[in-house]
C-alpha cells in the first residue's frame, strides 16, 4: 500500500488538474488543447520526400506557432501537437488527414504489452475513465486474489447503480475484500464437489480465493489497475496496467484442483448475466460438440443476446489443424502471438559455439568456469531419460553436471527440478519437432534455459561427438524490440472449424507468450508445491493469456461505443486487425517458420487503435443466428435448445451458411470425381454480407486479393455508398472455384475502403 501523504499528495494533484480542465473548458474557444493527428502515410503527395516534412508542413498550413510533440512512424503515422478548436477542424479538412482526435486519458496493460498494441501512442481515441468506469467484465476462471494492487479503487466512483453482483465469503475471503474496483466474487463448487466429493480445504479454497494464480493472472490482464515497478523477479520491470485499467471486476471461480465442471460454468455465466456484466472472460476449454449439445455454448449464446460480449481461448492444441475449441460463431475465439520482449540468456559450449535461449531464472548463476554438460538421455536406464521425468535420471551420471533434458511428457519447470533432486548443477531444456522453435520463458528453480530444436539437435551433436563436453549457461535478461513480431504461436489452436467449417476460426490472435500480470500469493511462478518463493506478478503463457487482452480491449470499446453490440464489438476488432508487418511481410507462424495463414490468425492481429473507429461492422442480431442453425438443418427442438426460442425454419426460405453475416469467410469446396481431383469441374457459390456504417457518411470501394488461381471471385456491388450513420448496405460475392485434390487449402482477402478506414475480411478455400 502506498504511504497516506503520497495518496493525500495524488488526490490534491487530481483535484488540481480537474480545476484546470473545468476551467479550460470555459476557455475553449480561446485555448489549445493536444490533438493527435492521424495521417494516411500510404497517400503522402510526392512532392514531400520525407513523410516527417508532410507533417510538418500539413501542421504550418493551420498554425505558425504550433510545434510537432511527437511524431508517430509505427502502430499509427501522424503526430501530436496543441491546435484551438479551430484550427483542428481546418486541419481536418485536408486531404491525407485520416482523423484530429482530442487526447484523453488511456489505460494500458502490462510492462510491454501496451505498447506493443499501440496503446500508448493513441490516448486521445479512447474512453475516459468514468466511461470506462461504468464497464464491467465478468471473468470465469479459478478466483482472485484481492490483495493485490491491481485491485486497488483508488479514484473509483460508485459502483454502478444497475450491479447486482455480491461478494461472497468463505475460506480466506471476506466480504471486505471486494471493493469499488472488484466490484463481485463468487465461487461454485456445486459440479467440482459432485464428482470429486467436498472440497479439500487443506488444499484449496472454498471461496473466490485464487489458490492457483491462473484467474488472478487473467483478470489483471483485462482490467488491472496501475501498479509501478512491476516485475517478476526482476524481469519485465515496468507500470503494470490492464487492457482497461478502470473497468470493474466481477470474478466467478468456477475451476478447482480437478478442473473446472460444466455444471458449474453455466450457473457462473447465468449468474453474470443476472448480476449485469458488460463483458464475459473465459480462457477455459473442452470438447466439441454441435451448439445444442455445448452447455457452455448455450450459455454463450443467451449472455450475447443480453448484450454481453463473451470472449475464449482458442485451445492450447497447436500447431495440430483442426485443434480449435470454443467455436460457436457468438463467441469470440482467441489465439496466441508473440510480443516484442523477451528474455534472452546465452549459452557457450566448450568447443566455443554460442547460441541463445530463453529463461526467468534469478537465482545464483554457475560459475563463469565450462561446467560438465550432459544429455539426459544417456544418464539414464530408462525410455524416459531424454525426458528428465521423475526417477529417470541416475545421480552418479548427472551430479554437478548440466543435463540436457527434452522438452514434452511433463511440465518444463518440473523437469528442472528432478535434475535438481538428482544432483545436476543446471539445465538446457530443448525443443524437439513437436515444438520446432518456440521459446517460452519459465522461472525455474536451478540455473536453466530453454532452446528451439536446432539449436537443441546442434548441443547433442556436439555432446555425442565430444569425449568431455562443456557448457556455460549465462544470466537471463529482458530484451525489448524483438522482431519479427508477433509470430503466431506453436501451441495456439489452428482451424479449420472442426464443428462447422463454414465459420472460419480463430477469430483473431492476441499477445500469449511470456506475458507478465498479477499472481497468487498462495504458490510461486512455477505453480510447484517446492517453489516457496513469492511474487505479486508472474510470466506466464497460453491462449489463456490472450484471451483476457481481447476481453479487456472489448471493454473499452463498450466504454467508447456503449450502443454497439456484441456482434458489432468483435466486427471492429477483426476486421482492424493485421496480418502484415510494417515491412509488408506476411505474420510468421513460429512452428513452421514459413507465412501464416487465417486458419493460424483467424482475421489477423489485434490492433484496438484501429478498433476503435472501424468504419463499418458485421452486425449480427439473434434473427441472424437463427437463419445460421437453419442452415445448419438443425430441427426446432434443437434450435430451442441452443436459443431458448420457439423457432421454426421457413420451408419456403432457402437458408446458407455463406449468408450469415460474419466479418470473415470460410468457403469449403468439394473435390470433384476424376484423376487429379477432378480437375476442369468447376462450382459457383454465392456469399452475400451486411455492413452497417459506424462512421461518418461515406463511399466504400472494394479490392480483393487472392494467392490462388483456382477460385475466380466477384463483388457486386463494388461500390457502396453510406450517406448516414446506422445505415445498412449489402453486397454479393460470387466464387467460381475449379476442383483441387482433397485437402487442398488456399486464402485470399476482401477489403473495403473510404480511404481512411480499410475494412478487411480474410477468405479462406478448402477442398474435401
Amino acid at each position: 500500500m502506498k504511504p497516506l501523504k503520497f495518496k493525500l499528495l495524488e488526490i490534491f494533484l487530481f483535484l488540481i488538474f480537474y480545476y484546470a480542465c473545468v476551467v479550460a473548458e470555459e476557455k475553449i474557444q480561446e485555448a489549445k488543447r493536444t490533438y493527435i493527428v492521424l495521417m494516411d502515410k500510404s497517400n503522402m503527395p510526392e512532392s514531400f520526400a520525407d513523410h516527417s516534412l508532410w507533417y510538418d508542413s500539413s501542421l504550418k498550413s493551420v498554425s505558425d506557432s504550433a510545434s510537432m510533440l511527437y511524431m508517430y512512424e509505427n502502430v499509427v503515422h501522424g503526430y501530436s501537437t496543441r491546435l484551438t478548436v479551430e484550427e483542428a477542424e481546418s486541419l481536418g479538412k485536408q486531404p491525407g488527414i485520416l482523423s484530429v482526435l482530442h487526447e484523453v486519458r488511456y489505460e494500458l496493460h502490462t510492462t510491454r504489452t501496451p505498447e506493443f498494441l499501440g496503446l500508448r501512442k493513441s490516448s486521445a481515441l479512447f474512453p475516459t475513465s468514468d466511461s470506462m468506469g461504468k464497464v464491467i467484465v465478468g471473468i470465469l476462471d479459478t478466483g482472485v486474489w484481492p490483495e493485490l494492487k491491481s485491485f486497488d479503487d483508488s479514484g473509483y466512483g460508485p459502483v454502478p447503480s444497475g450491479w447486482k453482483g455480491k461478494c461472497e465469503t468463505g475460506k480466506n475471503f471476506s466480504s471486505s475484500s471486494c471493493n469499488r474496483k472488484l466490484i463481485g466474487a463468487r465461487f461454485f463448487s456445486k459440479g467440482y464437489e459432485a464428482a470429486f466429493g467436498p472440497v479439500d480445504e487443506s488444499m484449496e479454497s472454498k471461496s473466490p480465493r485464487d489458490d492457483d494464480g491462473h484467474g488472478t493472472h487473467t483478470a489483471t490482464t483485462v482490467a488491472g489497475s496501475v501498479v509501478p515497478n512491476a516485475n517478476l523477479l526482476g524481469y519485465a520491470s515496468g507500470t503494470a496496467r490492464g487492457m482497461a485499467s478502470h473497468a470493474r471486476v466481477a470474478i466467478y471461480k468456477v475451476c478447482w484442483l480437478g478442473g473446472c465442471f460444466g455444471s458449474d460454468i453455466v450457473a457462473a455465466m447465468d449468474t453474470a448475466v443476472a448480476d449485469g456484466v458488460d463483458a464475459m472472460s473465459m480462457s477455459i476449454g473442452g470438447g466439441l460438440s454441435e451448439y445444442y449439445g455445448d452447455t457452455v455454448a448455450i450459455g454463450a449464446f443467451t449472455a450475447t443476446t443480453h448484450g454481453i460480449f463473451v470472449s475464449f481461448s482458442a485451445g492450447n492444441g497447436g500447431p495440430m489443424p483442426s485443434s480449435l475449441s470454443n467455436v460457436a460463431p457468438w463467441i469470440t475465439t482467441v489465439g496466441a502471438g508473440t510480443l516484442d520482449r523477451d528474455f534472452p540468456a546465452s549459452i557457450t559450449l566448450g568447443n566455443n559455439d554460442k547460441y541463445s535461449g530463453v529463461t526467468l531464472y534469478n537465482g545464483k548463476q554457475l560459475s563463469d568456469s565450462m561446467v560438465p554438460l550432459v544429455y539426459g538421455g544417456n544418464a539414464s536406464n530408462s525410455s524416459s531419460g531424454s525426458l528428465c521425468m521423475a526417477g529417470s535420471l541416475i545421480p552418479e551420471k548427472i551430479s554437478g553436471k548440466i543435463v540436457v533434458c527434452d522438452r514434452g511428457g511433463s511440465t518444463r519447470v518440473q523437469k528442472g527440478v528432478v535434475v535438481k533432486a538428482a544432483g545436476g548443477a543446471g539445465m538446457i531444456l530443448t525443443n524437439t519437432a513437436t515444438f520446432g522453435e518456440e521459446l517460452i520463458a519459465d522461472a525455474h528453480l536451478l540455473p536453466s534455459t530453454a532452446v528451439g530444436q536446432k539449436t537443441g539437435d546442434a548441443i547433442k551433436k556436439y555432446i555425442s561427438s565430444d569425449h568431455n563436453p562443456t557448457a556455460i549457461i549465462g544470466p537471463g535478461t529482458t530484451k525489448l524490440g524483438v522482431q519479427p513480431s508477433p509470430v503466431v504461436a506453436a501451441f495456439s489452436s489452428r482451424g479449420p472449424n472442426p464443428v462447422t467449417p463454414a465459420i472460419l476460426k480463430p477469430d483473431i490472435i492476441a499477445p500469449g507468450v511470456n506475458i507478465l500480470a498479477g499472481w497468487t500469493g498462495a504458490v510461486g511462478p512455477t505453480g510447484l508445491g517446492s517453489d516457496k518463493r513469492h511474487v505479486n506478478f508472474n510470466i506466464i503463457s497460453g491462449t489463456s493469456m490472450s484471451c483476457p487482452h481481447v476481453s479487456g480491449l472489448a471493454a473499452l470499446l463498450k466504454a467508447a461505443h456503449p450502443e454497439w453490440s456484441p456482434a458489432a464489438i468483435k466486427s471492429a476488432l477483426m476486421t482492424t486487425a493485421y496480418t502484415v508487418y510494417k515491412n509488408g511481410e506476411k505474420i510468421k507462424d513460429v512452428a513452421t517458420g514459413g507465412p501464416a495463414t487465417p486458419f493460424d490468425y483467424g482475421a489477423g492481429h489485434v490492433d484496438p487503435v484501429a478498433a476503435l473507429d472501424p468504419g463499418l461492422v458485421y452486425d449480427a442480431t439473434v434473427d441472424d443466428y437463427l437463419g445460421f442453425l437453419c442452415a445448419l438443418n438443425y430441427t426446432p427442438n434443437q434450435i430451442k435448445s441452443t436459443t431458448h426460442r420457439d423457432f421454426t425454419c421457413q420451408a419456403s426460405k432457402k437458408y446458407s451458411l455463406g449468408d450469415f453475416n460474419y466479418p470473415s469467410f470460410s468457403v469449403p469446396l468439394e473435390t470433384a470425381s476424376g484423376k487429379k481431383g477432378g480437375a476442369g469441374v468447376s462450382s459457383t457459390i454465392k456469399y452475400t454480407r451486411t455492413l452497417t456504417n459506424v462512421g461518418a457518411p461515406a463511399t466504400y470501394i472494394i479490392s480483393v486479393y487472392s494467392q490462388t488461381q483456382a477460385v475466380k471471385f466477384t463483388v457486386e456491388p463494388a461500390i457502396l455508398s453510406f450517406s448516414a450513420q446506422y445505415e445498412k448496405k449489402s453486397y454479393t460475392v460470387t466464387f467460381t472455384a475449379s476442383s483441387m485434390p482433397s485437402g487442398t487449402t488456399s486464402f485470399a482477402r476482401l477489403e473495403w475502403s473510404d480511404g481512411k478506414h480499410i475494412v478487411g475480411s480474410p477468405i479462406a478455400f478448402s477442398w474435401t
